[in-house]
């Protein structure tokens, strides 16, 4: 058999050197980090060409695409690991979750079997096991890492699915829904988007679930609380991502619970408020629910992407997620039978690493100190003149700059500057500037340079 004319070997060049140009790289980047602007600007963006062009036939050295990727694409990236980040409740990653991530990356484990990883099955299971008592949940509840809430989400309500249509006769995961009795969702009126996708990934329905009426910090009112019967899942909720706000989950799951309907919540950041002592109290009784969709790459800050399922009984969860085939050994307790994928990344190695060196202190410190510079955030405007639309009890801040093309105008003008990143939204028909503090890396210091910022941008626009 002849040689093949490319010598893959030789175009990926010496690993070592490789490697260790990777990491200098990767450490001048994280130097710079918290000084360069967080929103690239448009010649970095316009930069972004030199990585586009025609697939070459015999490649180029690995060293060169190293190198174009460094100099053209880290300019382009968002500096959202930064401390002035404050868009889309993203957290950057912690120093021990990027280490461990990298070391993960070199071991390149495949997590769906304790065959295929030891060490990723134990940690896993470990970091699953130490998430549960952080936040308070059942001994025994049952989970599984995923990319993130969305995933979350769909995982445990295709487990509620099934669970409350076995409840009823019907077999969901060997005979589908065709056919199947019914299933009444109850969701709030302020749900989040990714429920609703989630509802239609698992075939119940973006658009005909029960809507409850929210109250104004988005909380559902549980007041006048419908009838329902049959096979039904209630979808609660922990952190409103606009205000930051929760459901009230004691006299709601009560509710639920004397209908026989499956609770499940949805706490992407939310639910860690259950990991403090001093914000507890905004989650009380969620841990009564049946099933829980939360996210590690925002409050506990791991890198993206990590999400996780839980689900209180785990044959729940494994009746709707278990892969059977001749050649898969293991137990119906692995990974791959706990969640929708096979492959997996070893996400759980990073939230132990990032869990083992915390412990639930600094768990608990990483969410308070969220929730006082959220505070101090919305201190400084309040006391600019600017109007702060919701209560302030996580880490979540809408503020109104008044009529919407200048409150839009005002968030244009921040991401351009470029001190910090505040994204737009609208609240009960107010256009709002949304801050989002959840970063381990912000600091005081940080908080006031973003408030000067938007004062200054506000100012430039009169008004």
């Amino acid at each position: 058999m002849p040689e093949p004319t490319h010598n893959i070997r030789a175009a990926l060049g010496g690993r070592e050197a490789l490697l260790r140009d990777a990491c200098d790289r990767a450490l001048r980047y994280l130097d710079t980090l918290p000084d360069r602007p967080v929103a690239p600007g448009q010649a970095a963006a316009a930069g972004l060409t030199a990585l586009d062009f025609a697939l070459p036939a015999s490649g180029l050295p690995a060293a060169d695409v190293l190198r174009m990727l460094d100099e053209s694409g880290s300019p382009a990236t968002v500096a959202s690991g930064g401390p002035r980040y404050f868009g889309f409740v993203t957290g950057g990653a912690l120093p021990v979750a990027q280490a461990a991530s990298w070391l993960t990356a070199a071991w390149d484990q495949n997590a769906a079997l304790a065959v295929m990883s030891p060490v990723a099955a134990r940690l896993g299971d470990v970091a699953l096991r130490w998430v549960t008592e952080l936040l308070g949940l059942p001994a025994g509840t049952a989970g599984g890492f995923v990319t993130g809430a969305t995933m979350a989400n769909a995982t445990c309500l295709a487990a509620a699915r099934d669970a409350v249509l076995a409840r009823h006769g019907w077999d969901a995961a060997g005979a589908g829904l065709v056919g199947a009795p019914p299933v009444t969702v109850v969701v709030g009126a302020e749900a989040h988007a990714t429920v609703r996708k989630a509802l239609g990934i698992v075939g119940l329905g973006r658009d005909r679930a029960v809507l409850l009426p929210a109250d104004g910090q988005g909380r559902i009112d549980p007041r006048d609380l419908p009838a329902i019967d049959g096979p039904a899942i209630v979808c609660l909720q922990a952190g409103n991502v606009n205000t930051g706000a929760s459901d009230p989950f004691v006299p709601l799951i009560e509710w639920a619970r004397g209908r026989g309907a499956w609770v499940h919540v949805d706490g992407a950041f939310g639910l860690w408020a259950a990991a403090s002592p001093g914000v507890a109290d905004q989650v009380a009784g969620v841990a009564d629910a049946d099933s829980w969709a939360t996210d590690c790459h925002k409050w506990l800050n791991t890198t993206y992407d990590c999400g996780i399922a839980l689900v209180r009984e785990r044959a729940a969860l494994t009746a709707a997620m278990e892969a059977a085939a001749s050649y898969l050994t293991g137990e119906a307790s692995e990974a791959m039978h706990l969640t929708p994928q096979s492959s997996q990344r070893a996400r759980g190695v990073e939230v132990w690493a990032a869990l083992a060196t915390l412990g639930s202190q600094g768990v608990a410190a990483l969410v308070d100190s969220s929730c006082r510079l959220a505070r101090r955030f919305a201190a400084g405007l309040r006391a600019a003149g600017f109007e702060v639309l919701n209560d302030v009890v996580l880490n979540q801040v809408l503020v109104s700059f008044g009529p919407a093309e200048r409150t839009d105008a005002v968030i244009a003008g921040v991401q351009e500057e470029g001190t910090c990143w505040c994204g737009p939204t609208t609240w009960h028909g107010i256009r709002a500037m949304r801050i989002s503090v959840s970063g381990w890396s912000t600091t005081d210091d940080d908080i006031d340079a973003s408030i000067a910022a938007v004062r200054a941008c506000a100012a430039r626009l009169g008004g």
